[in-house]
């Protein structure tokens, strides 16, 4: 009996120097592809995943007054590359530009008591909302005489979200600006009513900015188009971008009123155009 059970032990055992057969060889191996191939999208996943939160902050923060696709604007999305590809060097500032070095955008009459100070980045959609909402009484406080507008305009958004739409924009303006303000700021508007996706670099496109340019009457000049093409005021865009990036402002659109914050959101709604005012009259101790 002891010996039927020693047999029937030994039976069961398979012995250890059997290889794996081959079909057991190609399930382990198959096991393998499908671990490596979900370990990638897990990674695919995370990427996407941190591009949403960096889009989606913006909910979050609205409440702040200044509201943000990137807590941090270090960097102003140029990159190596650009120099690769021809990208100008020299440095050329245009007509009509104000502020240190010439990097910012005045718009109003120079003898406002008051200035409002907006920033901006070309490609933040929310400051699509502020511009759709608020743009036009940005405009009416400003031809009314109550305050002039600096603009100080970004373009962390190339970094954040890849591309080239913030700063090709911005050099694009700067053309737009040297045919004279009210140029800009029509060319500005446009921009914002026909602003791309943000995962879009739509932007990005040189004959896409031509073309947007043709809504502005008499933008279009040989001048202009050369200027564009050429990337003229790439350099200049460039130096914006860093004034933008050492103003302290970390986030797109931001208003402030004579250095007072103004708010732009409530409950995660933009507000009315009258709440706009009447922030913008009280910080300038106007009621």
């Amino acid at each position: 009996m002891a010996q039927t059970d020693s047999t029937r032990t030994t039976a069961g055992k398979q012995p250890a120097d059997k290889k794996p057969s081959r079909k057991h060889s190609e399930k382990i191996s198959a096991r393998q592809r499908i671990q490596e191939a979900q370990r990638l999208e897990r990674l695919a996943a995370e990427r996407r995943r941190r591009i949403v939160v960096a889009v989606s902050v913006v909910a979050v923060l609205a409440l702040a007054g200044g509201t943000t696709l990137a807590i941090s604007a270090a960097g102003d999305g140029k990159s190596s590359a650009d120099s690769a590809a021809g990208e100008p060097t020299a440095l050329v500032v245009p007509a009509n530009a104000t502020g240190p070095d010439g990097t910012v955008i005045t718009y109003g009459k120079a003898d406002a008591p008051h200035t409002l100070q907006v920033f901006e980045d070309f490609r933040c959609p929310v400051c699509r909302t502020f511009e759709s909402t608020n743009g036009e009484t940005v405009k009416t406080l400003t031809d009314d005489g109550t305050v002039k507008v600096d603009y100080h305009l970004a373009a962390f958004l190339d970094k954040n979200l890849g591309g080239k739409g913030s700063r090709t924009a911005l050099a694009a303006v700067g053309a737009a600006l040297n045919e004279g303000v009210d140029k800009f700021k029509q060319y500005h508007d446009v921009l914002y009513a026909n602003q791309p996706e943000e995962h879009e670099d739509g932007f990005g496109s040189v004959n896409h900015l031509l073309d947007l340019a043709e809504q502005v009457p008499g933008l279009k000049t040989d001048a202009f188009v050369k200027a564009v093409t050429e990337r003229t005021y790439a350099p200049w865009a460039a130096k914006v971008a860093a004034a933008f990036n050492d103003s302290g402002v970390t986030g797109t659109p931001t208003v402030k009123l004579d250095g007072k914050p103004i708010t732009l959101f409530s409950a995660n709604r933009p507000v009315t155009p009258e709440q706009f005012t009447a922030q913008v009259k009280q910080a300038a101790g106007l009621q």
